[in-house]
Order: structure tokens, then C-alpha cells, then sequence
């Protein structure tokens, strides 16, 4: 009995995801603007963390073929998979690798879109120095045994810092999101005990700490809270002026994000065959490289049941994949290394 009530509970709950995103949608192709209205509007859901980039690219897109429209929901990396699988929407967006079931039974495929890189994030005013923070000490930190700045474990890996006396106000993701994908997999490989405890996923149950919905929520709610620390895509950092630490990887250095270390960790593991489409990236092999990297995804149906839809998409990546990666860097994202990003074009065609 419980279990049927549990089944229809869950199928309920699936019925009225799907009935929002569709809502969602007609709500896209209602923007369409009305010289466009014979356009193919194609419609994707997904995280938040390359939200700036598609919005970008639906606006440049638009410049250079009236004919093929794009929309982007912000809903969440594991919401744009999900509907995808029920055949809602025409891509979807995220960090997180697909499973082997969303392979199988969703027919889905990934390719790799940019690089992003997920930091720590920190208000401490009155810490003028770079802050460094090990994996271990991050997990340390969101499980919740670290409570205080000045902290043994903090002030070992920064001598003769004056850290503040200052309980740790932590910020993270509710389910569902990418970036808690990578940050997750980052700490499990750093920490036993996290790894345990809480393991990589999109959907943490975070032992401490207060939710921030969307990657801009998170920028503000650190930027605006003394003491917090926060993790987001490196662009929202950079973008809103917030201090982020140098993270200590494999190789025992301590790197920061940029541009060149994220390539970096995407070189380490890419070469020299350049087609691990799905790779993990995050603590990456090379003294140069961010720990805690990713692909952002763009998630496809490996046999689109639309032929003029397919051959708008097909459309679309091409250019996402040629002309388009000169707005990913303009936006603060790290492109693909020439190399792979070959090898995904020729898979994008592949799939048309």
C-alpha cells in the first residue's frame, strides 16, 4: 500500500515537472518576435552555470539567420535531463555526465560545449592575502567540522595569515544543479569522508549551510554575508569582484582559476586522442592545472524523431562550434582546445 501511494506520489510529481517545463516552453516561443514568427524555435533547459552563454548565443544567433530561433530555461542541470528524456525540448544543458540509463533509455548523448571551473568563494574583509584551501579542508568546511576561519587545518595552509575569529557562514546549491555535481566529485576525491558521507551528485544532502537557487543567487549571497564561503563558475567571480582561493591540486600546488589553468586541466586529461567526450576533469594531472574543472554539456537525442527540427539543431551547432566560441571567451568562459573542439565538431555532424 505504502509502496503504490510512494509510485503514484513520485509519477505525480514527474506529470507536474513535465506540465512546467512545457508551460515553460510555450512561454519561449511566445517571445518569438513577430518578424520571426515562421522561424524554428528551438528550445533547451538547463543549468545556470552557462546560462550567460546561451543567452548570448540566442541573441548573436538571431543576427545571422532569422530563420532558426533559440530559447534557454534556466531549470537546473538535472531538470534539462530530465525532460529531455521525456522528449521535451530540443537540448539540454549541464555539468553533470549522463548516466548509463540516460544513454540506454533516454537515447541522450553529450558533448562538451566550454570549460568551466567551479570556485571557492569567500567574504573576509579584513583578509587581504590569497586565500589557499585544500580539497580536504573544503570538505571539512561543508560537512560542517570546520566551524571557524582561524581553524588549525585553514591557518596550516596559510601561515602568517591573521584569519579572523569568524564562525564560517556556508552557502551551497539545492538538488539538482551542476555545479554541485563538480564540486561534489572534486570533494570525494579529496575526502574519504565526504565521499562517504554525502558522494558526487547533483542532489547533495548538505549537513550544514543555507541554499542559494542559481549561480547569480550564490554570487550575491557571498558578496553580501560576512564570514560565508560559496562555491560558482569562475565568470560569476570574476564578474561580481569576489575574492576566490587558490585550490591545491594533484600535482601540490596551489593554482587559482583562469582561462589558461582550466585549459590546462582540460589538456591533462584530453591528450593526446581528444574525443573523452564525457571525462571527468576535475583534479586533473599537471602542476598547472585547476582542480576543480568541467565541461559544461550540451545534451542531445542520439535519434531526433523531428527532420526539420534536426536539421535546425544541426544548423545551430555548427555555428556554436565555429563562429560561436568567440562569444564563450568574450563571456568569460574557457573555449575548447583546438583539438578537441575538432573532434567535437565532427561528432556534432556525425549525429545530424
Amino acid at each position: 500500500m505504502l509502496a503504490t501511494a510512494g509510485r503514484t506520489k513520485s509519477k505525480r510529481s514527474r506529470n507536474v515537472s513535465t506540465f512546467l517545463i512545457l508551460g515553460l516552453f510555450v512561454l519561449a516561443l511566445r517571445s518569438v518576435p513577430a518578424n520571426a514568427q515562421n522561424a524554428v524555435v528551438l528550445v533547451g533547459s538547463g543549468s545556470s552555470v552557462p546560462a550567460p552563454l546561451y543567452n548570448r548565443w540566442t541573441q548573436e544567433y538571431a543576427k545571422h539567420n532569422a530563420g532558426i530561433q533559440m530559447r534557454y530555461l534556466t531549470v537546473g542541470t538535472t531538470e534539462g535531463i530530465k525532460q529531455m528524456s521525456h522528449g521535451a525540448g530540443d537540448f539540454g544543458a549541464g555539468e553533470a555526465q549522463l548516466t548509463d540509463k540516460e544513454r540506454k533509455e533516454g537515447g541522450l548523448v553529450e558533448l562538451p560545449v566550454v570549460l568551466v571551473g567551479i570556485v571557492p568563494i569567500y567574504n573576509l574583509p579584513d583578509v587581504h592575502q590569497e586565500l589557499r584551501l585544500s580539497g580536504e579542508v573544503l570538505a571539512g568546511i561543508f560537512l560542517g567540522d570546520l566551524k571557524v576561519w582561524n581553524a588549525p587545518q585553514i591557518a596550516k595552509l596559510n601561515p602568517g595569515m591573521d584569519l579572523p575569529n569568524l564562525p564560517i557562514q556556508v552557502v551551497n546549491r539545492p538538488a539538482g544543479k551542476g555545479s554541485n555535481y563538480v564540486f561534489t566529485e572534486f570533494l570525494s576525491k579529496a575526502s574519504s569522508k565526504f565521499r562517504a558521507e554525502v558522494g558526487t551528485t547533483p542532489s547533495p544532502k548538505w549537513p550544514v549551510g543555507t541554499a542559494a537557487e542559481r549561480s547569480s543567487d550564490m554570487a550575491e549571497k557571498v558578496k553580501s554575508s560576512t564570514g560565508s564561503i560559496g562555491y560558482v563558475e569562475y565568470q560569476y567571480a570574476v564578474k561580481n569582484s569576489i575574492p576566490q582561493a587558490a585550490v591545491l591540486n594533484p600535482a601540490g600546488k596551489f593554482v587559482k582559476a583562469s582561462d589558461r589553468s582550466i585549459a590546462a586541466a582540460c589538456e591533462a586529461t584530453e591528450a593526446p586522442r581528444w574525443n573523452s567526450f564525457s571525462a571527468s576533469l576535475t583534479n586533473a594531472p599537471g602542476a598547472d592545472s585547476f582542480p576543480i574543472t568541467s565541461f559544461t554539456w550540451i545534451y542531445l537525442r542520439s535519434a531526433p524523431s523531428d527532420s526539420a527540427r534536426a536539421i535546425a539543431l544541426g544548423n545551430l551547432l555548427d555555428w556554436v562550434y565555429s563562429d560561436g566560441q568567440q562569444f564563450a571567451v568574450q563571456e568569460g568562459y574557457a573555449e575548447l582546445p583546438a583539438a578537441l573542439l575538432a573532434s567535437v565538431r565532427k561528432r556534432a555532424k556525425d549525429l545530424q
